[in-house]
């Protein structure tokens, strides 16, 4: 029983979602969410802030155009136009997930290439690639959702 707490306390102090100072005499500055163009029942983006750090959840951006390459480029740039609405770039996404409609291995090629035309080959954000059987709509094909953090303005 003694481990399993500590384990628990470890945890918690690791995620930190308790924060231990003996020197802090204030409490945490309050959470902030804005909501970033809300449209039918969603919001482009959310933002959350607190402590001088603010986190933009990007939800799925989708792009237009005939094959897998032209619509991950526009859902690239939907991606950067939304970002910068909210003070951000395509290098504060630290967390991507892709979901690439009738995926197939040969996908990957086109997928890494077009990612790394727009977004370089360094410090690039953490990422997950799904292959699924379809989009909201039969004409999409891609759909690549984000996660950024920035520090949070004054």
């Amino acid at each position: 029983m003694k481990y399993a707490l500590i384990f628990i306390i470890t945890a918690v102090l690791s995620t930190g979602c308790l924060s231990i100072d003996a020197n802090e005499e204030s409490s945490p500055e309050p959470l902030s969410k804005t909501y970033i163009n809300p449209l039918n029942g969603y919001s482009q983006i959310v933002s959350v802030a607190q402590n001088g750090v603010t986190t933009l959840y990007v939800s799925g951006q989708i792009g237009e155009g005939e094959n897998l390459e032209q619509q991950m480029r526009s859902a690239l740039n939907n991606m950067q136009t939304h970002l910068a609405e909210a003070g951000a770039t395509l290098d504060d996404l630290v967390k991507i997930t892709t979901f690439i409609v009738d995926y197939e291995p040969a996908d990957l090629d086109t997928f890494r290439r077009v990612r790394r035309e727009i977004m370089g080959n360094d410090d690039m954000p953490a990422s997950t690639l799904v292959g699924v059987e379809a989009l909201g709509l039969p004409e999409w094909q891609i759909e690549i959702e984000g996660v950024a953090v920035i520090p949070s303005t004054p």
